[in-house]
């Protein structure tokens, strides 16, 4: 999945545009822009998963790293020169965030399918957001957040528990990267920071990639697939999330985020041919109606950037 940067405060772009002074038919953009980042995000991530047979979810991820590094960097034209020991701290703990993050979700999704896997996974910045609130609301949020876990999961003894561990393990690399890219992005502006991280993790991907391909010979049909995921899954939210924090505020961007689990589940029936039994809906709906209340009530009360 795509490494969404949190909503906070959006800042007036060049030429004045901000979600302060947009217009209505900008704010319009904004909306269209957020529905192109997430579907985006979330048919990236299905194509990623259709070449799991040939490549299995290590090669998927190792390309998509790449893919990432070699299009974000002349974009954002990184600083490497000049970076201090306090900010090389959070960048390296981005790289093994990144790395666990999506090697975790992608093997989950190869057990337990795109909508239960992404859903699960966005209980980590939930989580990151309810211990950072006093309020009993948002922790009654929790509550049901976990209620909605339960239901989705429907334990039993047939149960892919190791799948549903590598989906929270993924969920707690995304609450992770929320912390490091808060620290970052008070240190670098804009993608300074994701983009060298992301070179960064490219390049400790080389020999894991040189390694796994080499037991794992890469056809054409299955790379294409992985450098789309990197495409629609990265680099494509990157720009529109972007875009559009300039154009609308931040709660409805941090509430229209919470919705990405269904066009997971969506994705995952229309290409992956995953349907969803009608307890994982209720489960999916528990969580992400949980996320968006904690979400935008936060957005609401925030100051500053996140």
């Amino acid at each position: 999945m795509s490494t969404l940067q949190k909503p906070g405060r959006a800042r007036p772009a060049a030429g004045g545009l901000s979600a302060a002074t947009a217009t209505r038919s900008q704010r319009g953009a904004g909306i269209a822009l957020m529905l192109t980042s997430s579907v985006s995000n979330q048919t990236g991530a299905a194509l990623g998963a259709m070449a799991f047979p040939a490549i299995g979810p290590v090669g998927v991820v190792a390309v998509r790293q790449f893919v990432t590094a070699l299009v974000l960097t002349p974009i954002v034209r990184p600083r490497f020169r000049g970076l201090r020991a306090q900010q090389w701290r959070p960048i390296l703990g981005l790289v093994v965030v990144f790395s666990v993050m999506n090697l975790s979700l992608y093997a989950a999704v190869d057990r337990i399918g795109l909508g239960l896997s992404v859903t699960l996974e966005f209980l980590g910045p939930l989580t990151v957001a309810v211990a950072s609130s006093r309020r009993a609301s948002d922790f009654a949020c929790a509550l049901v957040a976990g209620t909605g876990v339960v239901v989705l999961t429907a334990p039993s003894p047939s149960t892919d528990v190791i799948g549903i561990a590598l989906a929270l393990l993924a969920a707690a690399a995304w609450g992770s990267y929320v912390l490091l890219n808060r620290t970052l992005g008070q240190q670098l502006p804009g993608l300074q920071g994701t983009a060298v991280a992301s070179a960064v993790t490219a390049a400790a991907w080389v020999p894991v990639a040189a390694v796994w391909f080499t037991f794992h010979t890469p056809g054409t049909p299955a790379v294409l697939l992985a450098i789309a995921c990197g495409l629609l899954s990265s680099i494509v939210p990157y720009v529109t999330d972007l875009l559009a924090l300039r154009r609308i505020p931040a709660q409805v961007f941090g509430t229209f985020t919470s919705i990405n689990p269904v066009w997971a589940a969506l994705a995952g029936w229309l290409l992956l041919h995953q349907a969803l039994k009608l307890n994982e809906w209720i489960g999916i709906g528990l969580i992400i109606g949980s996320n968006a209340v904690v979400t935008a009530r936060m957005s609401r009360g925030r100051n500053g950037p996140s």
